[in-house]
């Protein structure tokens, strides 16, 4: 990495800017939910289940639906692992269609379905469970989802998985003991804008393996700092969706 001490200060400016309110951002995807207790079955299933189909689709219509989803008395149940499993194939389409929570009417059904027969037979329906079994420690859950993957379908991707557990850390009451274990989630926003900051080049945005490269290079640039890599997630992500605001101010010299 070149430069390392100009990046780190970017990226910390940018927190900043973040934290100032300068990115936008005030309403973030996951801000569309019922307002279930933090510490509850529920609120840990909601933030839970639709991750797994966070994928090539925009965030905010997501949560929207996942929002719609949670609060329509025919579909409720699609957060309750216990009678997801007994529903029959075309009854978990029609309720993850109705709003729109399931795009993929075929293989997102069932990528929903394993997740809630994962919890509901490992940890008695419960998310909570999952996380004190593995000592709220995230290279444990990490390591377990891993070892598990067919059982975590999607969830158990490198990106879907570190932003899930940013996002319980931000809309649970879930106190990780290693949160600095969790990475960059690197989507296409994080990529882009860590081109910008000069963190990667453009030939390496390119690579097949740029979410690792880019993932390891955040957790090298903030070792030893105050920040751990998932600070910078969302300052990341809100920059390059609102087209890199002032980069003229301090980017460019």
């Amino acid at each position: 990495m070149k430069n390392k001490e100009k990046v780190l200060a970017k990226a910390i400016t940018l927190i900043d800017y973040h934290k100032a309110g300068k990115l936008g951002g005030t309403i973030m995807p996951e801000d569309c939910n019922p307002n279930y207790s933090v510490g509850s079955r529920e609120n840990y299933l909601y933030f839970t289940l639709p991750m797994a189909l966070n994928y090539q689709r925009n965030a905010y219509k997501l949560w929207e639906s996942v929002n719609a989803s949670a609060n329509d008395s025919q579909t409720a149940e699609l957060f309750l692992p216990e009678k997801v499993i007994l529903m029959g194939e075309e009854e978990l389409r029609e309720k993850l269609t109705k709003h729109k929570v399931a795009l993929q009417k075929n293989k997102q059904p069932v990528i929903w379905r394993q997740l809630c027969q994962t919890f509901h037979e490992r940890f008695d329906g419960d998310v909570r469970n999952f996380f004190e079994d593995n000592e709220y420690t995230v290279s444990k859950i990490r390591a377990y989802m891993l070892k598990h993957k067919k059982a975590f379908p999607y969830l158990s991707g490198n990106k879907i998985m570190n932003y899930w557990l940013y996002v319980m850390t931000q809309y649970t009451d879930v106190q990780l003991k290693d949160r600095e274990n969790i990475s960059v989630a690197p989507d296409t926003n994080v990529i882009q804008a860590s081109v910008k900051l000069d963190l990667i080049t453009e030939e390496e945005a390119g690579h097949s393996k740029v979410q690792q490269i880019v993932a390891e290079r955040w957790a090298e640039l903030f070792q030893g700092s105050e920040y751990e890599p998932i600070d910078i997630h969302t300052p990341l992500w809100l920059w390059n969706r609102g087209d890199f605001p002032y980069s003229d101010d301090f980017f460019d010299h």
